[in-house]
């Protein structure tokens, strides 16, 4: 049976990849992101696109978040599945960071991703349960130099959506955390700098990761599992555990890292 898929960030990368993986299996979709060219473009690529519908919105505009939403489920009058994948990354130093930059960041990572999911569960369970995936990532359980403030805003949701996760289990509603690392895709060339602006170049290990398509279909493995966490990448997912058991050494090894 088709399912009624929601997917943000849905322009490019991980979400772009998303669609169609989930197109081609005949589930009926909604992309949302920024840009509408791009968007429409991603539709474009579906053949037979008659049930991909278009909503395009900034997701760091959190007061008309709840709008959109009732916009969504309009299209096809509920939402089987919201993969939350819109988000942006930082490449700037705390201390010359604006509170500005680092309210966009928390705005359209935590918040965006808040509200969205907040607006779609009630419908999901009076249609009788569904699943929310978030996509937060390896630096969701752990920080590194230039990311501080996109490292709270998936380190929040992570403690958000825990709860969540407990608050509605009995409700057939499942929530997935996904963790990406090193993913090729042109988040680093998006990220915020320190003054706001995108910083327009590619991060080496990021141009060396793994393949959009790839981590797609390891998310998609997640969801069909009903996984409540996963982790996705090459050996960089290894950090979580050297946090996890040896902090001091760890804390060592992020200082000298390469992070860009």
């Amino acid at each position: 049976m088709s399912k009624i898929v929601w997917i943000t960030g849905a322009s490019s990368g991980i979400g772009e990849a998303l669609v169609y993986k989930y197109f081609n299996a005949g589930d009926k979709l909604i992309i949302s992101g920024r840009n509408r060219d791009e968007l429409f473009r991603v539709k474009g690529n579906c053949q037979n696109s008659f049930n991909v519908h278009v909503l395009t919105f900034d997701l760091s505009e959190t007061e008309i978040l709840k709008s959109k939403a009732e916009d969504a489920i309009k299209i096809f009058g509920k939402i089987d599945l919201l993969i939350n994948s819109g988000g942006v990354s930082q490449r700037g130093l705390a201390l010359e960071t604006s509170i500005e930059t680092e309210q966009q960041i928390m705005n359209t990572n935590f918040w965006g991703t808040v509200a969205l999911s907040k607006a779609v569960l009630p419908v999901m369970i009076k249609s009788g349960g569904g699943q929310i995936v978030v996509i937060s990532s390896l630096v969701g359980k752990f920080g590194t130099k230039l990311r501080s403030a996109y490292a709270a805003s998936k380190h929040a949701l992570h403690g958000y959506f825990d709860s969540l996760r407990s608050e509605v289990y009995d409700k057939n509603i499942n929530i997935t955390i996904v963790c990406p690392g090193f993913i090729k895709t042109n988040v680093s060339v998006n990220a915020l700098t320190a003054n706001g602006n995108a910083q327009g170049t590619m991060d080496e290990a990021q141009g060396n990761g793994m393949s959009a398509e790839e981590c797609a279909n390891q998310i998609i493995t997640a969801i069909n599992a009903k996984s409540v966490e996963v982790y996705i990448g090459g050996k960089e997912t290894k950090a979580i555990f050297l946090k996890r058991f040896f902090p001091n050494y760890f804390s060592k090894k992020i200082r000298e890292a390469k992070v860009t």
